[in-house]
């Protein structure tokens, strides 16, 4: 059985092109394998709280941490065990000012940790950064305003939505990366008609290529039929 963690994180309830993305990767989902497991978190209406010095020393603390650390800490272990539980990782997120929304931010600043998803060992050398989790899919459903933001757009460099969340996927357990994304959506033209419907004919073909690969290399699965 498949565990969706779903992330939406548009500050928008109605009128959101990227929480009908991630809907729509649910119930595609749902229609191949409809015992797959769906936890849903919605950091766009109920974002995380930001670190603070209280969770960094918390969580750079080394023996027993005290109560209060436990509990500076309690939303960050609630989180990461999501994460831990998933198979697939979707994430839906609109580009704020050619970023990451702040609210999808403080999910990842609580997330990314020393100790739970990665470890330091300077006996590295210059990369002592290395991802505890592994095995997992992280599937980025994005919209923009403008257009040309993918890679080799016109406007590509001004892109720091997707490379931030490919840059952290390591640390999300996230081998595989896929990212889909809607363009002009202020501009409201045959443009951004087109990338709606691409973004939701990716997304089904995605699902399909993603359940295929799973139904392949899933050890419940017979070597011999």
């Amino acid at each position: 059985m498949t565990s969706i963690l779903r992330i939406d994180a548009s500050a928008r309830v109605a009128r959101s092109l990227t929480r009908d993305m991630t809907s729509l990767f649910v119930s595609e989902w749902h229609a191949r394998e409809s015992s797959a497991e769906v936890r849903c978190r919605d950091v766009g209406v109920n974002p995380p709280n930001p670190v603070t010095e209280d969770w960094i020393g918390a969580a750079f603390a080394t023996g027993d941490r005290t109560p209060a650390q436990s509990a500076a800490l309690h939303e960050s272990d609630e989180l990461i065990d999501e994460i831990e539980w998933a198979d697939l990782i979707v994430v839906g997120s609109p580009m704020y000012n050619y970023g990451v929304p702040a609210q999808l931010k403080a999910w990842i600043d609580q997330i990314v940790r020393i100790g739970r998803t990665f470890s330091f060992d300077l006996d590295r050398g210059d990369t002592p950064i290395e991802p505890i989790l592994s095995g997992k899919t992280l599937v980025l459903l994005s919209s923009s305003g403008e257009g040309g933001l993918a890679m080799g757009g016109a406007n590509a460099a001004k892109n720091h939505l997707q490379p931030h969340l490919r840059t952290i996927a390591p640390y999300l357990g996230a081998q595989q990366v896929h990212d889909i994304g809607i363009e002009y959506q202020e501009f409201k033209d045959l443009r951004h008609e087109r990338s709606i419907h691409d973004a939701h004919h990716d997304i089904r073909q995605l699902v399909e290529h993603l359940h295929i690969d799973r139904s392949l290399t899933s050890p419940s699965r017979p070597l011999f039929v």
